[in-house]
């Protein structure tokens, strides 16, 4: 149930922003009003000879039917009327005054066809489309003193209805739609390459180079859009080659300055100061590769994610300043990188540590939760970190996630770079993830990360 909804939710919402639909729909949409104009010209063009051919039709069958009867020998008529039924479909009946007569065709020519033939017949000249429970067009005429019906096969009179226009014009719109559908699919196909490439650029893939042939504006967009993603590939390339260059230029020297201390004739306080700051440069240049270091999706497997978040907690809970309480679903698997998962649930619990203790305590209280929801394509895997401490602002929490950003009320002690989230809010939107920052209620930071299941 919940799936088929969601099903219908996903496909109205394709429908509405799809721009494969919205050119469709206006393709449909101007061809049904060009077919609706093309019918309304066609019958107001035709309107007048087909009324006159009508009429001029039944008023030459009863001309000439009136007239073999007049002349033709009493003991002929007879078989005059057969062979009238029989060659020409046309029918002959006495007319009496106790017949049940129904109205004549209900026609838009109808009225027009009555005055012409009327203007030939004569104004006594009645019309019907059943005499006696028998359908057809009918037509009564005078002999002398004598009156009688004509019956014409409704087949005969072609054009009374408008269910062949109907048809044709159904049938053109189905061609006309089917067309549409076409030619949109072909505008559309250019962007739907550009708009699949742009995601594996987003997802971390390198995409196939785009075709860089068709119209003008298609072929340059295309033409520049393969020069971006060789400009980023070579910019990833160059900042591997940093990132190296970094780890060993800059930690290099700080193992050696951690060595000169150790073996320095140093009062024990003086030398533990200075460890401190090194360590201290050393998390700094850890968490600026760490910001750096990009996220591979063809890196990605299946990630026990509620074995780490086991892990985290096991870890965490051997520190002496944190209380932490855990409900983990056993089925929460993901498709990601579990080494930079790990580093993020460590952020998040390194946050709350330091920045999250619970007022009037030194001990922070942790509560770290991962529910499994939904089913089939829409599975997710929740996952919420969250303290008891003071919270921020709400109109700051957007501030957490920037780089290099220290909210004063929260980070005033803090010795890091400023990076630990940021890193955080990177990593998952390498792995397509959904993070949302809230203040708890009774107090707190709620870090909730979104996650497709697998």
């Amino acid at each position: 149930m919940m799936q088929s909804r969601f099903s219908r939710l996903f496909s109205l919402a394709a429908l509405k922003s799809g721009l494969f639909w919205r050119t469709f729909l206006l393709l449909g949409v101007l061809t049904t009003l060009s077919m609706s104009a093309w019918v309304y010209m066609i019958s107001v063009v035709q309107r007048e000879p087909q009324v006159q051919q009508i009429s001029a039709q039944v008023i030459s069958v009863v001309t000439i039917t009136h007239a073999a009867l007049t002349h033709s020998a009493p003991e002929l008529r007879r078989e005059l009327l057969f062979e009238l039924v029989s060659n020409e479909g046309i029918r002959i009946f006495t007319l009496e005054d106790d017949d049940e007569v129904e109205p004549p065709p209900d026609n838009a020519l109808m009225p027009e066809i009555e005055a012409l033939v009327k203007a030939k017949l004569g104004p006594h000249t009645r019309f019907s489309s059943s005499v006696n429970g028998m359908p057809g067009f009918w037509v009564s005429f005078n002999i002398g003193e004598d009156s009688y019906w004509l019956m014409l096969e409704r087949e005969r009179l072609r054009g009374l209805t408008g269910i062949q226009w109907l048809g044709w014009a159904g049938v053109v719109s189905v061609l006309s739609l089917l067309g549409a559908a076409a030619i949109s699919s072909l505008i559309n196909r250019p962007l739907a390459r550009l708009t699949s490439a742009t995601r594996d650029v987003a997802e971390g893939r390198r995409p196939d180079p785009l075709p860089e042939k068709g119209p003008a504006e298609i072929a340059q967009a295309n033409r520049s859009f393969n020069q971006m993603v060789e400009d980023l590939a070579q910019v990833e390339s160059d900042r591997a080659v940093i990132l190296a260059g970094i780890s060993h230029d800059l930690r290099t020297p700080l193992a050696r300055m951690g060595l000169e201390v150790e073996m320095a004739n140093l009062s024990p306080e003086a030398r533990d100061g200075i460890q401190s700051d090194i360590a201290q440069m050393d998390a700094i240049i850890g968490q600026f590769l760490d910001y750096a270091k990009p996220t591979e999706a063809s890196s990605f497997v299946n990630v026990d994610i509620a074995a780490l978040l086991q892990e985290t907690a096991n870890e965490t809970a051997r520190l002496p300043d944190v209380k932490i309480t855990t409900h983990i679903d056993e089925r929460a698997h993901v498709l990601g990188n579990g080494t930079d998962l790990k580093r993020v649930l460590n952020n998040l619990v390194e946050n709350a540590r330091r920045y999250g203790k619970t007022p009037g305590t030194d001990v922070t209280e942790i509560d770290m939760r991962c529910d499994v929801k939904g089913m089939g394509a829409f599975k997710r895997v929740m996952i919420e970190v969250q303290d008891h401490g003071a919270g921020v602002p709400d109109e700051q929490i957007a501030q957490l996630l920037k780089p290099f950003t220290r909210l004063d009320a929260a980070r005033s002690q803090a010795n890091g770079a400023g990076l630990g989230l940021a890193i955080v809010d990177r990593v998952l939107q390498r792995h397509g993830a959904e993070l949302t920052v809230k203040n708890r209620d009774g107090g707190g930071l709620v870090f909730q990360i979104t996650m497709k299941a697998l």
